[in-house]
């Protein structure tokens, strides 16, 4: 069975994790602000992060949700406001140069932590645990944890070397400035589907 389910779990983890999203979206702006280096720390707390998340999904934490509905609207809300405290600071983040200096890229701690309470996270979680892990098995649950953090890091790596690519293009303060507004906005936009749901 594990054989049968692999290369259609790599094609999900692949599709679900390249797509645009709030780590994305965070990742071209970090690439954009502080260079790929200083955003490696980001990059492995998303895809060790997730890894973990997708392992407790996989032992029973689901189950929570659906026992306590509280906590699903609970996460929604602390979901929302953490997301709109980042697009805030993702508008007004400073230019490459101050930012090398005065700013901070999330830290290895900060990426992990925020997929609990990233939408797109939960949903990959809780698919990949449901259509690739339907019976519970350990075996089954770690193989689907090791997938996604396998194809995750890659995956996350071309929207920070995207954004650092972007520097070039964000020499002017008017530029970066619009460039992180957009994505401020992007960011606040990816929210409907956790406000619609």
């Amino acid at each position: 069975m594990i054989y049968e389910t692999i290369l259609p779990l790599i094609m999900f983890a692949l599709v679900s994790s390249i797509t645009p999203g709030p780590n994305n979206l965070m990742l071209l702006a970090s690439g954009a602000n502080f260079g790929f280096r200083r955003s490696l720390p980001h990059m492995l707390g998303i895809s060790l992060g997730f890894a973990f998340m997708a392992l407790l999904v996989g032992l029973g934490l689901a189950q929570m949700f659906e026992l306590y509905p509280v906590l699903k609207f609970v996460l929604k809300v602390l979901a929302v406001i953490y997301m709109l405290y980042l697009a805030w600071k993702i508008a007004n983040a400073a230019a490459p140069k101050a930012a090398a200096e005065a700013g901070k890229p999330f830290t290895f701690l900060q990426a992990a932590a925020f997929q609990w309470v990233n939408p797109k996270a939960w949903a990959m979680a809780l698919t990949a645990v449901t259509v690739y892990a339907p019976n519970q098995e350990l075996v089954v649950i770690v193989l689907v944890a090791g997938v996604f953090s396998a194809v995750n890091l890659p995956s996350v790596t071309v929207w920070t070397v995207l954004g650092q690519q972007m520097q070039r293009f964000l020499v002017n303060n008017m530029r970066l400035r619009l460039f992180n507004i957009v994505m401020a906005l992007l960011l606040v936009g990816s929210l409907y589907s956790v406000v619609m749901f």
